[in-house]
């Protein structure tokens, strides 16, 4: 699957962010192995610490539909300039997919692609 397609996936799941308190919306689209695509969106919460992020979102509903494997996310954000995914998200990533294509966009959809231990080169593992 190319990236635009992807990225486009995200953008329709940064509509459903829930962002009231920062309104940083954020949208991922998750790649399985097989083909899939599952959508995520941030989740605000007045206690911030109780914030869901959209990747894992993603990863969440993947992992409940029976999904191990995932070969690419995409991310994109209603901010300026590239935005990249938070050190839980990449470990959240890593536990299911050390090797996965992290794709990280801009507001003109441009966009990077990494892998995942280009950004997390430490993954905390047993």
């Amino acid at each position: 699957m190319d990236a635009a397609r992807l990225i486009n996936e995200a953008r329709k799941a940064q509509q459903r962010a829930y962002a009231p308190y920062s309104n940083f919306q954020v949208g991922a689209a998750l790649l399985t192995a097989n083909g899939q695509i599952y959508p995520g969106a941030n989740i605000e919460n007045v206690s911030y610490g109780l914030t869901v992020c959209a990747e894992r979102n993603a990863v969440f509903k993947a992992v409940y539909e029976g999904e191990r494997e995932f070969s690419a996310i995409a991310v994109c954000s209603s901010g300026s300039g590239y935005v990249y995914p938070c050190g839980a998200c990449l470990q959240v990533l890593a536990e299911f997919s050390p090797m996965i294509r992290v794709i990280v966009s801009n507001e003109n959809d441009d966009y990077r692609e990494y892998e995942l231990k280009d950004l997390l080169p430490q993954i905390f593992s047993i």
